[in-house]
């Protein structure tokens, strides 16, 4: 007699085992035609999933996130069903849901193309109006195995095999389209209603460059169209905003192949990074920081002794001198330790905080580059705080409330933060790991922060807090980071006098506001759309003549301003003015100063903002103030 308990606190007692659907019917008949899926004990499950004992139920429809999930994952199998009724030869490998969506990687003798996307598209519409019931099935293994090796899914069959021998799979089954998966999955075919298939592209079977290469279908899936459609529309925004294209329409920065994952920055560019670093230079000088410079390959023994070549080798370039090798610096951390261990150090120089804009290279694999978003030569504004135990706690809310402030200097106020915990793969007992992560949740909770826990998520010696930022357009974008540590210092000799004259190992907090330079500043392009805000365009203002006689008053007034610390072009050209004014529009200029025969006259200027409006004229006095206001304000909107 299986004893129900709803989220409402309710109870529903029934005399023999019942389903999520017919609880789902029970409660009211139009919960039970929205029912995607169950969440018994917090586990969720199919519709169809037999309940025989007491449980607390959470019935799952669209407007859930776990609703949506089956909706996107049961979207991937309707699109292998299209597939294989399009392209029977086609072999379907592997298909989870991501961000946003869902892709399936295909083994087909040709590549798709953008015409067969279309076609597998409108299959799924006819496949989804059809309402085929997705059944569960619980096959034994050498069974499975046999069906999809005689059905030609040599894949789907690999994947059986490595399961042990004697186990159960679950298969679903809708129309005459049966596929390998633990599920859940929606009800019927008709509860997929929106989606759209976006694109194709390659992918590695398991993951490994070293097997055959497939063919991936990414697709999105939605419980409601106008979700959908703001999906839609954000992406083509996302489109105009495409850093790398800004990069080299605005001459910011290019890459090439023979220097992958590197970045060249142009002088445009280079401007905004140094805006950037001498900005963070300063408010860490004002907050206690310290900074320092460090090599960039060290000897392997000291990233033996880390740990770093032990668990990170992986993503670390590596060489080799006069029979001895070496690594090229992943992270600036085994650095600071090292020139904290220069001198006894007492408990009275404690907290140590050393700031370093760190070059720092990672192997990260040739695929997952893109732009300046994701590269294998980067800048950190890295820091490390060495402190006693006692001091972690208002070191990590003194830097919260640093980085609060930062990020509000660049214009982004909505901050997501999340707790990420001790990881498989890790150094440092698990007493150390009890209390490091102890620690960081007590600061959040000092500085009354809710947070989302992302379980063995943290670096290998010691947990985490991520600081993302969300943009507008809403999309997230991880930076911040903070980490404690109990292990390294420990590792690598670190020590200080306490009070009580003897040897003490510090804590140490790996921290980072903006996280990497580079990447940072794709944000920032991809925020402001190139139109970056005054304080940090490469050009504030140029200055325009109507015609050759305004050339010396309009040199005058450019040099006046530049003298004011300002960055001003000018613009000299015998053309029209208003083909002047489009051009430096379209290099998203803050402000054009505009001076004819009246404007020389009368010794003063007309401002035009980047946005086309147009202040009139006024004194070259009262416009420098003007910009020099908006300056010290940051994140004016000119």
């Amino acid at each position: 007699m299986p004893v129900i308990t709803l989220p409402d606190g309710s109870q529903k007692v029934y005399a023999d085992p019942v389903t999520v659907a017919d609880i789902a019917n029970d409660i009211g008949p139009g919960l039970a035609r929205v029912a995607l899926a169950g969440k018994v004990d917090g586990h969720l499950v199919d519709t169809s999933y037999r309940i025989d004992n007491d449980v607390k139920l959470d019935i799952v429809t669209g407007k859930d996130r776990e609703g949506l999930d089956v909706i996107r994952h049961s979207a991937a199998h309707l699109m292998a069903y299209a597939v294989k009724e399009l392209f029977p030869t086609a072999q379907v490998t592997i298909g989870p849901v991501i961000e946003n969506g869902f892709y399936y990687d295909f083994a087909y003798e040709r590549p798709f193309s953008l015409e067969d996307l279309a076609a597998i598209e409108k299959r799924m519409v006819e496949l989804a109006r059809q309402d085929f019931p997705v059944v569960r099935e619980i096959w034994q293994r050498d069974e499975a195995i046999a069906y999809f090796n005689s059905v030609g899914e040599h894949y789907k069959a690999e994947l059986i095999n490595a399961i042990p021998p004697g186990e159960e799979v679950s298969l679903y089954r809708e129309g005459n389209f049966v596929d390998l998966c633990r599920g859940p999955h929606v009800p019927s075919t008709g509860k997929i209603k929106v989606f759209k298939l976006m694109k194709l592209a390659g992918a590695y079977w398991r993951g490994d460059h070293r097997n055959e290469q497939l063919q991936r279908i990414y697709g999105t899936a939605w419980s409601r169209r106008e979700d959908q459609d703001a999906y839609l529309h954000m992406l083509e925004e996302a489109e105009k905003r495409d850093h790398r294209k800004l990069g080299r329409q605005l001459d910011l920065f290019h890459l090439q192949d023979e220097a992958p994952g590197m970045v060249f920055w142009h002088a445009k560019g280079w401007t905004i990074w140094q805006e950037i670093e001498q900005y963070m230079r300063r408010v860490l000088s004002r907050h206690g920081y310290s900074e320092v410079k460090t090599p960039s390959i060290m000897d392997r023994t000291l990233w033996e002794r880390s740990g770093h070549w032990q668990n990170y080798a992986e993503s670390m370039f590596t060489t080799a001198s006069e029979n001895r090798d070496y690594a090229i610096k992943p992270m600036n951390c085994p650095g600071h330790i090292q020139i904290f261990n220069q001198g006894l150090r007492s408990y009275r120089d404690l907290p140590m905080r050393l700031a370093e804009f760190g070059s720092c290279h990672r192997n990260e694999p040739s695929g997952a580059l893109h732009g300046i978003m994701r590269v294998r030569a980067f800048v950190q504004d890295d820091a490390h705080i060495f402190c006693t135990e006692e001091q972690v706690l208002p070191e990590t809310a003194a830097f919260i409330d640093l980085l609060q402030q930062v990020y509000a200097d660049f214009g982004f106020k909505d901050i997501i933060v999340k707790l990420s915990t001790r990881p498989a793969k890790r150094i440092g007992s698990d007493a150390a790991w009890d209390r490091a992560e102890a620690a960081l949740a007590e600061a959040l909770a000092t500085k009354d922060l809710s947070y989302d826990l992302q379980p063995g998520e943290g670096a290998f010696y010691g947990p985490k807090i991520e600081f993302s930022l969300k943009d507008c357009l809403g999309r997230v974008w991880q930076c911040g980071t903070l980490q404690l540590d109990f292990a390294l210092p420990e590792r690598l000799d670190a020590h200080y006098a306490g009070e009580d004259n003897e040897r003490h190992v510090p804590v140490m907090l790996h921290r980072a506001i903006l996280g990497s330079l580079e990447r940072f500043i794709g944000i920032l392009i991809e925020n402001h759309a190139g139109a970056m805000p005054l304080w940090l365009s490469p050009i504030q203002a140029v200055v325009i003549n109507i015609s050759e006689k305004q050339a010396a008053y309009a040199k005058h007034v450019a040099s006046t301003l530049r003298a004011a610390g300002l960055r001003i072009d000018s613009d000299l050209r015998n053309e029209k003015i208003t083909y002047k004014i489009r051009e430096h529009s379209l290099n998203k200029l803050p402000y054009q100063i505009v001076v004819g025969d009246k404007e020389m006259a009368a010794n003063l200027v007309t401002v035009r903002t980047r946005g086309g409006g147009d202040l009139g004229q006024m004194s070259v006095t009262a416009l420098t103030k003007r910009l020099l206001d908006e300056i010290e304000a940051r994140g004016g909107t000119a």
